[in-house]
């Protein structure tokens, strides 16, 4: 490692050991990265520099930034963050929002700081919090004003949380109000290309949160693969989309992929299926980011609105049915770019692109990364035997403080949880996920996680929650419950465990079905077998 920046050594100090890393590859001639990199400069400050500062940059509701106006709101965030509530090069800060200008300009201003970016989903709840703040000592918050009280819920179990600052708020010590005063200058703090500059949490099968941490490099590595040899957007691109930007998904394709090649992004608080659609025709969007989930939602509604403006369209977070390609092609006459990516390596590796794409297969390998298709014993399986997908490129898995590492890497390659199989021509085709992992709509939920929320009201004795296929989201979290005597399984009980989970965490995380049981299929040891509930669900027989 280079000459250091932080600080806070905190995070340096939680990489995983360097035996855990994967093998990182940078055989390309855009992933020659120089040492000493701060990427905010990468991605707004350059444009600035180079005279481009004129061109449009983010859209809101009630904003429209250029590229120089950006970068004015970024460093008087840094600034404040700086000279107001005592940030330090290597401190980690908490961002929470939904999805806005504003919050885009935080996570610059932190990273321009020599800060960590720490995003969050805004619909977590204290508990949730609590876990992530505690796991990577996260030392301030800047959180949207109106998602206030579940942060002031979750601070009296967070010792290191040193500073909460409000945006989005007229209060005289908010954020604008702060940032106003501030100078529109400032000098980025001389980060090293690998030292950390965000961190994303993903909960893994256990339910407890796993940080997985990038560097300055990764985040431009990220930017220079996928987007340049598979979306091919240009300068004048105008993305959107629904992915929050505490989701990978969404920090990649509606802001940094654009600010990287100086292109413009509308950022919406509120992107669902049937608000996009007439958000693409109110500012003409050109690249849209969203789910498989969205798109078949969207497929009713487009001939309702003018979206001749469109012309990429990109599903990643699930995969993506094959009768959803034909349907959004049908209706919008756009040839989806499927992928698949990873909170852990940042983004897409594995990819279509509009001109070469093939019904029920994700696509081929991005430039820059390799991938294979393992057995147990690590070993290569020929094309058409299903295994594990294993990735190695220029971003990778690096849990902080977290033994789980040695889980997602061995051998050298970042084992994605997703079993595969490779056609002759290349071509890699989703089979399942290979963990208890339920993916919905585009939401990563450990069904683990949900049990143990289950588990904690009074009327349930025993449950297993596991992923049920449906045709609309992928899977729904399905819940089999043992109930305590004197508690009857009818309707009011599935709404009101249905309930009590959403008022405890997020509330996408709620069992859409719950089935009332005598039992639970157990090993002789106690052991809850999971895998006979997915097979029931999956056939619809008895477990």
């Amino acid at each position: 490692m280079t000459r250091p920046s932080h600080v806070d050594d905190f995070c340096a100090r939680n990489l995983p050991p360097r035996e855990w890393w994967p093998e990182f590859r940078f055989d390309r001639p855009e992933l020659q990265f120089s040492e000493r990199m701060n990427c905010a400069y990468e991605l707004l400050d350059k444009w600035v520099a180079q005279g481009h500062g004129d061109r449009p940059c983010l859209i809101g509701s009630e904003v429209r930034w250029t590229y120089v106006e950006l970068l004015a709101q970024a460093n008087r965030i840094a600034n404040v963050l700086t000279q107001d509530l005592g940030l330090v090069p290597g401190n980690r800060v908490l961002l929470r929002g939904a999805n806005s200008p504003m919050l885009a300009a935080c996570w610059l201003g932190v990273v321009k700081a020599g800060g960590v970016a720490v995003g969050s989903m805004p619909l977590l709840r204290a508990k949730e919090l609590t876990q992530i703040v505690n796991k990577a000592e996260i030392s301030h918050v800047l959180c949207d004003e109106r998602l206030a009280d579940e942060v002031r819920n979750a601070q009296p179990q967070c010792p290191t949380l040193r500073r909460v600052v409000f945006f989005h708020s007229d209060a005289a010590d908010g954020l604008e109000a702060r940032a106003a005063a501030k100078s529109p200058q400032f000098a980025n703090v001389d980060t090293a290309a690998d030292e950390v500059c965000m961190m994303a949490f993903t909960s893994g099968t256990t339910g407890t949160p796993k940080g997985a941490v990038q560097f300055h490099r990764d985040v431009m590595a990220a930017c220079w693969c996928w987007p340049r040899h598979h979306l091919q957007a240009t300068r004048d691109d105008l993305f959107i989309g629904s992915p929050p930007l505490a989701f990978t998904f969404g920090l990649g394709g509606l802001l940094l992929f654009p600010l990287s090649i100086g292109a413009s992004s509308v950022l919406l608080e509120k992107a669902t299926p049937d608000v996009l659609p007439a958000a693409i025709e109110k500012y003409k969007g050109t690249v849209c980011f969203t789910s498989p989930t969205a798109y078949r939602a969207m497929s009713a509604a487009v001939k309702n609105h003018d979206i001749s403006s469109l012309r990429k369209c990109v599903s990643a977070g699930e995969a993506l049915p094959a009768a959803t390609r034909k349907l959004w092609k049908d209706a919008s006459g756009i040839e989806m770019i499927d992928g698949i990516g990873s909170t852990e390596m940042l983004h897409i590796f594995i990819s279509h692109t509009d001109t070469d794409a093939r019904s029920g297969a994700t696509g081929k390998v991005v430039p820059g990364y390799t991938a294979a298709i393992l057995d147990d014993d690590l070993k290569p399986l020929p094309a058409g035997k299903i295994g594990r997908l294993a990735i190695k490129g220029p971003t990778g898995c690096r849990y902080l403080g977290d033994d789980r590492q040695q889980q997602y890497v061995q051998g050298g390659w970042n084992l994605t949880g997703d079993a595969y199989l490779v056609d002759e021509d290349g071509w890699f085709v989703y089979q399942a996920r290979t963990d208890d992992m339920i993916v919905s709509g585009g939401y990563n939920i450990a069904g683990p996680e949900v049990e143990s929320v289950l588990l904690a009201h009074p009327a349930v004795a025993e449950c297993g929650v596991i992923g049920a296929p449906d045709e609309e989201r992928g899977q729904v979290v399905k819940a089999y419950i043992v109930l305590r005597p004197g508690f009857t399984g009818n309707d009011e009980m599935c709404k009101t465990l249905q309930d009590y989970v959403k008022q405890t965490i997020a509330p996408y995380k709620y069992p859409r079905k719950i089935e009332f049981r005598e039992s639970l299929p157990r090993t002789e040891t106690g052991k809850l077998q999971r895998f006979r509930l997915r097979a029931e669900a999956s056939s619809g027989g008895q477990a």
